[in-house]
């Protein structure tokens, strides 16, 4: 057997094939650019074998979402115009204020925003009038006052200080006698005080340095209505103006009582007569739109006339206190046309409505009788149980009075000075004998 032979020729076989494959890889790399070119003829092919998937869709999407974008910033800067240029058309309310920075002036006197024309420096009147039952009643053009104070006078009879500021009545009265005490309320507002005569104390005072308006019939008048027998003496909101004008007392330097504003006393308001307060970590039980009136009723007791002790009811849809007597009677009074209509009798010419004040003030004083064993004598200055009747709600507390140039502070039983809301105030100065009911 040529078996040696045989694996000889199987070995070159073997190694013949060796060389060309080692030749062949020589060829590649001989013909690298061929073999790229190949490649890329086969990527080509097999690009042109392949689906060709999202190229046409993804810029049919691109294309329609750019429109889609660009329409609707069209369509808002459409409706944005066309909201702007409606909203024009109409007077909304400005729920957060005036954003560039304006402020609303309050009267120092009432609490209230001042009306167009008025200011907070314009001059004030404090006009005595009386309250008895001999021709007084009923009053004219007290509902345009601001501040009134209520005490006893003489022999039981009360008496008011009217304080007004930027008055329009066309009449205002009667106007009666001055006492001291009166005066040492009525200075801080810094008022002309309108009167016919006084105590003697009461006008030796008001000859230093006050604004005084006596009895003039340059500014004063008297109505001819029989039945008002001595209660007869007027003035006007004209005349009041023409005095400030003659005497150069242009302004007045009102330091008023401390006041909420009305936004402040609405939110008391709401939080105070809620039936059920709002709890949003709770389900009502109630309903939360009843209101709840913590005080409806009060009665001040000056003493045993029926004719001059004072009931008051609160009205919760007007948010103020109608005022009658203890006899029953409405307290009426003349509101009075808001133009200058000359001497006229308030009966004439004015309609009777009933006082209702927003804010009713009870102060303890000391009082007794005077010398003449007639006339009162009160504490005006000093200190003494207070209450603020207000917003359907009472607050007991403490009412002081440091000079007569000082205004009256009303603190509650902490100590924390009471803000009044704003409105029309009633201050009666009720003698410790008396009472206070609510």
């Amino acid at each position: 057997m040529n078996t040696n032979e045989d694996l000889k020729t199987i070995g070159s076989s073997e190694e013949d094939k060796n060389k060309d494959l080692v030749r062949g890889e020589d060829d590649v790399e001989e013909d690298n650019d061929g073999i790229v070119f190949q490649n890329n003829h086969v990527e080509d092919e097999m690009k042109k074998k392949k689906p060709t998937k999202g190229k046409k869709p993804y810029i049919i999407m691109l294309t329609t979402g750019l429109l889609s974008l660009v329409a609707g910033a069209a369509l808002f800067i459409v409706a944005f115009v066309g909201i702007h240029n409606q909203a024009q058309q109409y007077n909304f309310p400005d729920l957060f204020g005036d954003k560039k920075g304006a402020t609303t002036e309050y009267s120092p006197l009432t609490g209230l925003a001042l009306a167009n024309g008025q200011t907070a420096t314009s001059p004030t009147y404090c006009v005595q009038t009386p309250n008895g039952t001999d021709g007084a009643r009923p009053q004219a053009g007290l509902t345009q006052a601001g501040v009134v104070f209520e005490a006893i006078a003489e022999a039981g009879i009360t008496r008011f200080a009217a304080i007004y500021q930027n008055p329009t009545s066309a009449v205002i009265g009667p106007i009666r006698s001055l006492r001291i005490y009166y005066l040492q309320w009525d200075t801080p507002f810094n008022c002309t005080i309108v009167h016919a005569g006084g105590s003697a104390d009461a006008l030796a005072a008001v000859a230093q340095g006050y604004r005084d308006l006596t009895e003039d019939y340059n500014y004063m008048y008297r109505g001819g209505y029989k039945g008002r027998l001595w209660n007869n003496l007027f003035t006007t909101s004209g005349y009041l103006q023409q005095v400030s004008v003659d005497t150069g007392n242009m302004t007045s330097d009102v330091h008023g009582f401390a006041r909420m504003t009305p936004d402040e006393s609405n939110r008391e308001r709401v939080d105070a007569l809620a039936g059920e307060k709002l709890d949003i970590t709770r389900k009502a039980t109630g309903d939360t739109s009843s209101v709840d009136v913590k005080v409806p009723t009060v009665a001040l007791r000056f003493g045993g006339w029926a004719d001059f002790n004072v009931n008051y009811n609160y009205d919760a849809e007007s948010n103020t206190y109608l005022r009658s007597y203890e006899n029953g009677n409405p307290h009426e009074v003349y509101a009075c046309p808001e133009e200058a209509l000359g001497e006229v009798n308030p009966e004439d010419k004015c309609t009777l409505t009933q006082m209702a004040p927003a804010v009713v003030v009870a102060m303890m004083v000391e009082e007794s009788r005077a010398s003449d064993n007639y006339h009162e004598d009160i504490t005006a200055i000093g200190s003494g149980k207070a209450y603020v009747f207000q917003n359907g709600t009472a607050i007991e507390g403490t009412w002081t009075k440091t000079s007569a140039s000082d205004q009256i502070k009303f603190t509650d039983e902490n100590g924390n000075e009471i803000k009044l809301a704003p409105g029309q105030t009633f201050v009666s100065a009720v003698p410790n004998y008396g009472s206070v009911i609510y």
